[in-house]
């Protein structure tokens, strides 16, 4: 049947519609903005029957153009998608030359979220993904699922003949990447890992590699119960003194932060970066 032409993301909008693209990939490797992420290791591990799934702000993770199969995932915010209304649509897509381009899956998750129209992305080739309320009979309440959580889950519903393929879903801090306090990553690292226990996807790199099996494996006469109870006992024990030493730290810092925000609000109003137009509003 042959690969999915480059440009067939546009104007796709139901889940049979981009199932029909997605099926004719060998692999759909979902690769998050991660520090655990070298692109060029990466796409050398896969035929070029592989699609590349990136999400927004992909220059943290490239730093030229990327010649293989490619989708975008940008998700909707209140105010739209934020490479629109941050005006960075010319600085993702020229990552993604459009021989090898599929285009942009603008996605919502949260009735709060607005999809753009496909005008907004600048002539990139766009289809859009309404998935409200696809996780919200078992996710955490008061908290919202990252895109790359949300798509792993939507993929493996496809039953695609592919494999799927988690890349740099670390949910690690780092100096370059910060762990939003918006999303449950503990529960999205059980729930993911869970899943590729079960044959659903599959998680690339070290993160695959569980010592307390191999554990299990070596000392077949301890229960894994009673080595899952023991690795509760130390995780909460090592949580425990963080907390305490975090405790420490916002003491010690409190002098530093009454300064930064009294600094923050004599700043002039011209100094504060506004967002560049206003779609979805």
């Amino acid at each position: 049947m042959g690969l999915p032409a480059a440009g067939s993301a546009a104007g796709l909008t139901g889940t049979d519609e981009w199932r029909r693209v997605l099926a004719g990939f060998s692999h759909i490797v979902l690769v998050a903005n991660s520090d655990a992420v070298d692109i060029a290791s990466l796409q050398t591990q896969f035929p070029e029957t592989a699609l590349f799934v990136f999400f927004n702000k992909v220059y943290k993770v490239l730093d030229r153009p990327f010649h293989g199969h490619s989708l975008l995932v940008s998700r909707g915010q209140p105010r739209g998608a934020n490479i629109v209304y941050r005006g960075e649509v010319g600085e993702v897509v020229k990552f993604f030359p459009k021989e090898y381009f599929l285009g942009i899956m603008n996605i919502r998750l949260g009735l709060e979220e607005k999809l753009n129209p496909a005008a907004d992305f600048q002539g990139a080739p766009t289809g859009h993904l309404d998935l409200v309320g696809f996780c919200s009979d078992f996710y955490t309440e008061g908290k919202t699922p990252t895109s790359g959580f949300a798509m792993a889950l939507w993929l493996s519903d496809l039953k695609l003949p592919g494999a799927i393929v988690l890349a740099g879903f670390s949910a690690r801090r780092s100096q370059k990447w910060r762990v939003v306090s918006a999303h449950d990553w503990s529960f999205e690292q059980t729930f993911l890992r869970l899943f590729a226990r079960l044959g659903k996807i599959t998680i690339h790199g070290g993160v695959a590699l569980n010592p307390y099996i191999s554990l299990a494996q070596r000392f077949t006469e301890v229960p894994p119960a009673e080595i899952a109870l023991a690795a509760a006992e130390v995780l909460s024990e090592r949580l425990g003194n963080a907390d305490a030493e975090i405790d420490k730290l916002i003491s010690l810092t409190n002098v530093i932060r009454s300064a930064d925000n009294f600094m923050r609000r004599l700043r002039p109003k011209f100094l504060k970066r506004k967002p560049k137009g206003s779609p979805g509003e």
